[in-house]
């Protein structure tokens, strides 16, 4: 594993211990963990394809959230009972709302400016 891989994937840890506290913190908006769910997606892609190119990783994760996130929209009985687990739970929620995809857009565009502004601090300080 490379220090880049390494770095996303630290960053990556970091998104989910914010997202489970900030479930746990009552004063805190539910839309935040949403929020930090799509940054902590876009970390993920990141780690697999941490040369792809920024608006690559942004669309990627787009999809990815909002895949999700329709999927919740199927009802099966084999899925009901595979939300009821804390995986499921926490990976794939519990109902479809287009609130949810507002936070994973918002999410999404703030990790990927983030990311660029970094980026291009790093490749102006090394010139």
């Amino acid at each position: 594993m490379n220090k880049t891989r390494i770095t996303y994937f630290l960053i990556f840890l970091s998104i989910i211990f914010l997202g489970i506290l900030s479930r746990k913190i009552s004063f805190i908006p539910l839309w935040i963990g949403d929020f930090l769910y799509a940054v902590m997606i876009y970390f993920l892609a990141r780690i697999f394809l941490p040369f792809k190119n920024a608006f690559t990783i942004a669309l990627l994760s787009v999809l990815i959230c909002y895949g999700i996130e329709f999927l919740q929209l199927y009802q099966g009985e084999w899925m009901i009972e595979l939300r009821k687990t804390l995986f499921g739970k926490y990976v794939l929620g519990q109902g479809f709302l287009w609130e949810d995809i507002l936070a994973y857009t918002f999410g999404i565009i703030v990790a990927f400016c983030i990311e660029k502004i970094t980026l291009n601090y790093i490749n102006q300080k090394s010139v």
